[in-house]
């Protein structure tokens, strides 16, 4: 991976955000947003497949990476406020944005709330939110409060990857930033549990590919047929046997996917 430009944005609000950019300097932005609870190394790996054509832009959330202060009433609202404080920062806008998980509910939110922004819309492994969305169920819950850190290291590998994935789990960029306080960490999952675009997502007017993993149980596959059907003009594609992880585990499918939508509405 090419060595990131990094620097620091301060939002409307005062807080600063660390972020980093990648791939030309002068060219379209793709804007990569990370899942709950992790920092830009979520995308390790995975931005190198734009960064031949794009100009690749993350930041750490709040309360995560390099961007640490005071804990406030987080959501994916504010989250997404940062994203546009950050985008008009850095400049590039509009720019496709590329939401995975938490960062596909912000995605949502910033391309509602800041609609000049964002150009192209693809939202992967993630959910319209609101009393409509299929969360996950009491198993997964009770395996990921597990106690004892082994045993639930095993259950992420099995949430986020198939048993093809050849890599030892503890390898993953997606299972979270350890250096996050108890207080981050419980605000982060607040912000997941409480998004809720379902009753906005009919007016959005923005290109959107919707991706999801067959056998996801963290964010089961149906909310991508529920975003597909609330997106106008959405298209949905679900990947055989993916997991929660499976932008990863399969990219050399799925990021060549993602290259032709944003070719192709560039």
């Amino acid at each position: 991976m090419s060595a990131l430009r990094r620097s620091t944005v301060t939002t409307r609000d005062g807080f600063e955000l660390a972020t980093q950019s990648g791939g030309p300097k002068r060219t379209h932005v793709v804007l990569l947003l990370a899942g709950q609870a992790n920092a830009h190394r979520w995308w390790d790996g995975i931005r190198d497949g734009f960064e031949d054509r794009w100009r690749t832009i993350t930041f750490d959330w709040r309360g995560t990476g390099e961007s640490r202060g005071e804990v406030g009433e987080w959501s994916t609202a504010s989250f997404a406020d940062d994203a546009a404080d950050v985008l008009r920062a850095l400049g590039g806008a509009p720019a496709a944005v590329y939401g995975t998980s938490m960062g596909g509910r912000v995605a949502q939110m910033l391309a509602l709330r800041h609609p000049e922004l964002v150009s192209s819309l693809v939202l992967a492994c993630t959910s319209p939110g609101g009393p409509h969305a299929r969360e996950w169920d009491g198993d997964v819950r009770r395996r990921l409060s597990e106690p004892d850190d082994a045993v639930r290291l095993a259950s992420l590998r099995d949430l986020f990857y198939t048993s093809d994935w050849p890599h030892d789990v503890r390898e993953s960029r997606l299972l979270g930033d350890p250096t996050m306080t108890s207080e981050e960490a419980r605000m982060h999952r607040r912000v997941s549990r409480r998004h809720d675009a379902w009753d906005e997502l009919p007016r959005l007017d923005v290109p959107t590919l919707v991706l999801h993993g067959a056998d996801d149980r963290m964010a089961p596959a149906e909310n991508a047929h529920l975003l597909g059907e609330r997106i106008p003009g959405a298209h949905v594609l679900v990947h055989e046997k993916g997991r929660h992880g499976f932008f990863e585990e399969f990219a050399d499918v799925v990021t060549p996917t993602v290259r032709g939508f944003l070719r192709a509405h560039a």
